[in-house]
């Protein structure tokens, strides 16, 4: 299923990107998401074949209104449940998040920390890892009180092991191989 996801996922951010709408899209859709994760009974009924299409369409537009969601997501849910797509839906959320920030040249990156980092640390680390990715970062941040000092980034797929247990173990590598 993970390829419908991202075919689903590419689609509305086609459209939402287009319209400039990807951030409000973004918010929308994860609401709507988490309302429904929130209730099995929403759940069953949006995902039964036994429901008509109009009960949810009628069901996703009133739940779409009290959050407030724009006419692009509405739209999308409706496609959606059409295509008996909506029990994939938590998986094209996570794919539409992550093509949005690809394609918006932003990485998500986790930072964690032996200790709380400072407002110039934070801003040091977002500087270097800009000039690395070639992206803007959008950072969490997180403190391992497992770590003796330094830190660990993961942008991505890829991990940056700057904690002193590492260079520690590296240091000892080095050693025995002399």
């Amino acid at each position: 299923m993970k390829s419908a996801s991202l075919q689903y996922a590419n689609a509305l951010a086609d459209v939402a990107l287009a319209q400039g709408a990807a951030d409000p899209a973004l918010k929308q859709l994860a609401d709507f998401g988490a309302v429904v994760a929130g209730s099995a009974e929403l759940r069953n009924f949006l995902t039964s074949p036994a429901v008509p299409r109009e009960a949810k369409h009628g069901v996703m537009e009133k739940i779409a209104a009290r959050l407030g969601a724009g006419k692009i997501i509405r739209n999308f849910l409706f496609v959606i449940a059409d295509h008996h797509r909506t029990h994939i839906l938590p998986e094209i959320i996570a794919a539409f998040e992550g093509v949005v920030r690809q394609r918006q040249g932003i990485a998500e990156t986790e930072i964690s920390s032996a200790v709380e980092l400072s407002a110039a640390q934070k801003k040091r680390f977002a500087q270097t890892l800009e000039r690395i990715t070639g992206k803007k970062i959008q950072a969490k941040y997180s403190l391992d009180p497992t770590l003796l000092g330094g830190a660990i980034v993961r942008v991505g797929d890829t991990i940056y092991d700057g904690s002193v247990r590492n260079s520690l173990n590296e240091m000892r590598a080095r050693l025995t191989a002399e």
